[in-house]
């Protein structure tokens, strides 16, 4: 009976994982509570809808990228905690995207701070609706739309990639243990 030797770093790779998680959801829930509203808005609509389609555009090509890496079971890397990362980036970008639009007169009802924003963008994102803050602009109405959407696309699948990555991973570690087993 010969065992593997010890690798310690097998306890400190999730929890180094996890920490990076935690630190870049951190650091881009900071940055979206310190960008000056004047950024974005009525003000400045093409600079507004051009960062926004592009933040999107590049989140939806990383997101497809690990979505790659997992069907493609590639050794390695970490999807999984890419695609939560992105995710939350996902949520920001459309936070940003509805407290700019609120700022123009007659597109929402009810959003008035930038944690309306999140907390509209959450609920959107969840499907709640609870009704308390509306979309009544045409251009905030087509925000909510593409937001729908693009969850639907982008948020489904990369969800469904971090399940099959860490349901591969749980059935080849449990087949593991049973070989093990009966090697003893």
């Amino acid at each position: 009976m010969t065992r593997p030797p010890p690798t310690g770093h097998r306890v400190a790779d999730p929890v180094r994982r996890w920490t990076a998680i935690g630190s870049a959801v951190t650091l881009l829930v900071t940055a979206y509570f310190l960008v000056p509203e004047q950024a974005f808005g009525p003000e400045r609509p093409v600079l507004s809808w051009t960062v926004f389609a592009l933040g999107l555009a590049l989140i939806a090509l990383l997101i497809l990228r690990h979505i790659r890496d997992v069907l493609l079971e590639r050794e390695g890397t970490h999807p999984a905690f890419a695609i939560i990362v992105l995710m939350c980036a996902t949520v920001l970008v459309f936070a940003v995207a509805y407290r700019a639009l609120a700022r123009d007169p007659g597109e929402f009802d009810g959003l008035a701070t930038r944690v309306d924003a999140l907390y509209f963008t959450v609920v959107t994102l969840a499907t709640v609706g609870f009704g308390d803050i509306t979309a009544r602009g045409q251009s905030a109405r087509v925000v909510v739309i593409l937001q729908i959407v693009y969850t639907f696309v982008f948020l489904t699948a990369a969800a469904t990639a971090v399940t099959t990555r860490i349901r591969s991973r749980v059935t080849s570690r449990s087949a593991g243990r049973r070989a093990g087993r009966r090697a003893r």
